[in-house]
């Protein structure tokens, strides 16, 4: 029964983060357009699974590329609503972005195709009773398109109830 309730919140939480917008035709909770690729449009998503113990945050997601346009080199950035704390140790393809963000280099996706999963265990500055992560696609020129990413960001709500959240 508590896990129904788990389930029941996130979901509600995500419809209410992302505004109720549905996820286009055959991509399941996809992060659709990352970028346009001779003339074709990919559609990145990542599926994980996300829980908090105490000030940490463990993420762990596997990037998909739903679209038919291969992506040449991706990255993706990992906003928190919290702060995290400073000098942590992150894995060798990501890298701080700020006092709330890492950016985590994906690398080549091909139509249809999935990458490898990447895991990421950061500090918060405080114990918090939440955390929302949003997932925003990174252009290949490193930049954030911010009127894009808004409508392609994924949203996860993380709740401290030792439970794990999938996405």
């Amino acid at each position: 029964m508590r896990r129904m309730r788990v389930a029941a919140v996130c979901g509600a939480a995500v419809v209410t983060a992302v505004g109720g917008v549905a996820p286009a035709a055959g991509t399941p909770g996809a992060v659709r357009g990352a970028e346009a690729v001779r003339g074709a449009e990919a559609g990145l998503a990542y599926h994980g699974s996300a829980g908090i113990v105490g000030d940490r945050v463990d993420v762990r997601f596997t990037p998909h590329n739903h679209g038919a346009a291969a992506v040449p080199d991706s990255v993706v950035r990992i906003r928190w609503s919290q702060p995290l704390e400073e000098g942590q140790t992150l894995p060798a393809r990501c890298a701080p972005e700020g006092d709330r963000a890492v950016r985590c280099r994906v690398g080549r996706l091909g139509a249809h195709d999935t990458g490898e999963r990447i895991g990421l265990r950061v500090r918060l500055r405080e114990a918090p009773t939440e955390v929302l992560l949003e997932f925003d696609p990174v252009g290949s020129d490193g930049t954030v398109d911010e009127s894009r990413a808004a409508a392609e960001r994924q949203r996860v709500l993380v709740l401290d109830t030792g439970d794990t959240y999938y996405f």
